[in-house]
């Protein structure tokens, strides 16, 4: 199976897919696929890259990844012996050309803008957390009642953006395992010192053609990116770890200097480590 596009098991005569995911870790391959996918996380926690951004996931995040989104769950097997997900993934087609354009479906529209992005449902949790519950048990024709109440709660309650860059052109075969590659090394070696030279090397280009590369995908640069990854993982240490020193989590994701550490959180999360530990919700 290519890792890009990923395609979604679905039966022929079925309009959108009911998935479970309860396994050790989670599929930690850069993929994307023609559905949308909303995603409900029971147990784990780990790094999710959607797009051009890093982010941390954990138990009772409800997730909306846009369709052709490239994104990678990189579960933290240290924190959860499990991973588990209840996802639902569809198209704005799977019901009909013109389905989600009815005028009585005009007030989850919002939903589909808010996905281009993808986003993080922050209000309204358990609510839809007992939406899901309900979908194993569920009829075919319950479960499409459930997925348009899921889009309308999706529509209307609080988010946040997790991608700030739409990249719209689909990855071809060659750049889909080009920029897993990347995405897995950098990943597996975020807490080492990670060169240009090295990282050129996994994407089998020149650093200067890597650079232009990986800016013009992410609208970012590579250490852009690698600084937002150790970043993340600082911020979930600080939440896991509260006893830890703030210069033992810099040392744990990558920071060798606590002074370009304190620098790079404050320019990346717009306030100070120690404030982000005392307030990490602001």
């Amino acid at each position: 199976m290519k890792v890009l596009p990923f395609k979604i098991p679905k039966p022929e005569q079925d309009a959108f897919v009911y998935q479970v995911d309860y396994v050790p870790a989670f599929y930690d391959k850069l993929h994307q696929h023609e559905e949308i996918q909303v995603s409900i996380i029971l147990e784990g926690e780990g790094t999710l890259v959607v797009g051009d951004s890093v982010n941390f996931y954990t138990k009772n995040d409800i997730l909306v990844l846009d369709s052709h989104m490239p994104h990678v769950f990189k579960s933290d097997v240290e924190a959860s012996e499990n991973s588990h997900m209840l996802s639902m993934f569809f198209t704005k087609e799977s019901f009909g050309t013109d389905f989600f354009n009815l005028e009585e479906l005009h007030e989850i529209q919002p939903f589909f803008k808010r996905s281009k992005h993808g986003f993080k449902i922050t209000s309204n949790k358990k609510a839809i957390k007992k939406l899901f519950l309900q979908l194993e048990s569920a009829s075919k024709i319950e479960r499409f009642i459930i997925l348009l109440q899921l889009l309308k709660i999706g529509a209307t309650a609080e988010y946040e953006s997790l991608s700030s860059f739409i990249y719209n052109k689909k990855y071809s075969d060659n750049e889909g395992k080009r920029m897993r590659h990347v995405l897995a090394y950098t990943m597996n070696q975020y807490t080492k010192d990670i060169t240009l030279d090295a990282v050129a090397d996994v994407s089998n280009m020149t650093k200067n053609a890597f650079c232009k590369y990986f800016k013009k995908r992410t609208n970012k640069t590579y250490f852009q990116f690698l600084n937002e990854l150790r970043i993340e993982n600082a911020c979930r240490l600080m939440l896991s770890q509260p006893d830890d020193a703030i210069s033992e989590i810099a040392y744990q994701s990558g920071f060798n200097n606590i002074s370009n550490f304190n620098r790079q959180f404050k320019m990346i999360k717009g306030k100070s480590p120690n404030n982000y530990r005392k307030n990490p919700s602001s």
